[in-house]
């Protein structure tokens, strides 16, 4: 991790988001003792619920082994299985044995959802999660995910359009997992020329693991790296943002009130 541009925009986070929350990244390593390494099997069922740890400021390491997950294993590109019976899961169940989750409608489209995506390899490699201002130069961040609401989501949103050539969209919110929504998909986006950002954590049976009004923004480092380049000229130094920040500081307060 360069410093100076870990500094660089920490300040500029500060002046324009406020005392908003940092935001979080990861990288993958084969070196075991990069971060203190959960322990085998986790803390929570759910990924996301390991990550308010490293919210609040703790790095974290772990491997295929300490996820409890098959899904949380697949999207982190441990393997390419799913747990027998998934398309029924994800779907309507099966009668007298199993509940569904019927977030699709049918185990036939969970199916064809699972054949289209594309996957990653994290094969002997172990993921570490810092908070952005406890990196070091020895890190080196392959995404940046903000826990954000939706004042600061809005900025982050337009920077993120502010230089994105041609009509495509510069954000995804693609039907995901919360760990897939801030893992897979944005790792995919990293090997795009033109890598999107990815919004997250609509997936109901991971929301109890993060605060009300929280959806996520994950950034692959790459396009990460010309926002922040961007915001010292963008809307960012407007007076329409001035009056954002107003409302930033608000609901912030709020946030803080209600914990």
């Amino acid at each position: 991790m360069d410093l100076a541009f870990k500094h660089a925009f920490m300040n500029h986070w500060e002046r324009f988001f406020g005392l908003s929350e940092p935001p979080v990244t990861f990288y993958r390593t084969p070196d075991i003792h990069a971060a203190e390494r959960i322990k085998e099997g986790g803390n929570h069922h759910c990924l996301i619920c390991e990550l308010a740890g490293v919210r609040k400021g703790k790095s974290i390491l772990f491997g295929k082994d300490d996820l409890r997950c098959s899904g949380s294993r697949r999207y982190t590109g441990y393997t390419t299985q799913m747990k027998e019976n998934f398309s029924y899961f994800l779907s309507h169940g099966i009668a007298g044995s199993m509940e569904g989750e019927r977030y699709i409608k049918t185990p036939e489209m969970v199916d064809q959802l699972v054949a289209g995506m594309d996957q990653i390899n994290s094969t002997g490699l172990y993921y570490v999660f810092k908070r952005w201002d406890n990196l070091t130069e020895k890190d080196n961040p392959e995404v940046v995910i903000f826990f954000a609401n939706p004042e600061v989501l809005s900025g982050l949103f337009t920077l993120a359009c502010y230089d994105h050539p041609g009509p495509a969209n510069a954000v995804i919110s693609p039907f995901a997992s919360g760990c897939a929504s801030i893992i897979h998909f944005p790792l995919i986006e990293q090997q795009s020329e033109t890598p999107r950002a990815v919004t997250g954590m609509f997936d109901p049976s991971a929301r109890h693991c993060v605060d009300l009004n929280t959806i996520t923004f994950a950034v692959p480092m790459k396009k990460f790296t010309t926002m922040v380049n961007n915001m010292t000229e963008s809307f960012l130094i407007t007076r329409i943002w001035e009056n954002m920040k107003r409302r930033i500081q608000l609901s912030n307060n709020r946030s803080t009130d209600e914990l």
